[in-house]
């Protein structure tokens, strides 16, 4: 997981809100285009255009608006941006958006895995600056929850809750991972520390290498 920091919303969406009066109200339920547009693509652009829970790289056709708290528990911040992230479809690698495959919600990931669960106490959230710190990561692409004891167990329920160690999603991780393996046998201390500070920087079109953190933290190993 990898830290996200919220920028400002949308100047349109501020305004829509700002609309309110007396006969009517913004909700969740008359958010539409052009104000629904511009919030799911800041968020794609804060995040650099990977899911706020697994990394794995997203566009706009392949990932929805995501409720860190879940309106349906927390409606008085259902239009909070600081709430509101960008998730991935909770199908691996390759789903495809134009047919949704009926997958139960027990076998996705991320935000559809999650529904509407959330506890303040257990869930690791990307919004915490040393989010990063609760996991650990193996060559094979599994994800960990971290040695020490007292982030371990939000560390492991978040696992469990988001299915960040679903199958199609281990095996994405390895992928990724099993790139950069060549460079790590023949490459220097420098080298790999380049390496690590290209990982956890955006390229030059504003996007992370997709499971950017698990690479950063395979490599470290090697330092």
């Amino acid at each position: 997981m990898k830290y996200i920091k919220k920028n400002q919303e949308p100047e349109n969406f501020t305004g829509w809100k700002g609309c309110a009066n007396a006969d009517w109200q913004p909700n969740w339920d008359n958010f539409q285009s052009p104000e629904k547009t511009a919030v799911h693509k800041a968020l794609l652009q804060e995040q650099g255009y990977i899911c706020c829970y697994c990394g794995m790289r997203i566009a706009k056709e392949i990932s929805h608006i995501e409720h860190l708290q879940p309106r349906e528990i927390y409606p008085n911040i259902a239009l909070d941006y600081s709430n509101l992230l960008a998730s991935c479809p909770g199908e691996g690698e390759n789903p495809d958006w134009k047919k949704p495959q009926k997958i139960p919600t027990s076998q996705k990931h991320c935000g559809p895995k999650k529904d509407n669960w959330y506890d303040a106490n257990l869930m690791v959230s990307p919004l915490q600056p040393n989010c990063g710190d609760f996991f650990t990561y193996t060559g094979f692409g599994e994800i960990r929850a971290t040695n020490n004891p007292t982030m371990q167990p939000a560390a492991q329920e978040t696992i469990d809750r988001l299915g960040l160690n679903d199958g199609k999603l281990q095996d994405a991780r390895r992928r990724q991972i099993e790139k950069i393996l060549p460079l790590i046998e023949v490459g220097t201390k420098e080298e790999i520390q380049q390496l690590i500070q290209g990982y956890e920087e955006l390229d030059s079109q504003g996007e992370y290498t997709p499971f950017c953190f698990a690479i950063a933290y395979i490599l470290k190993l090697y330092l």
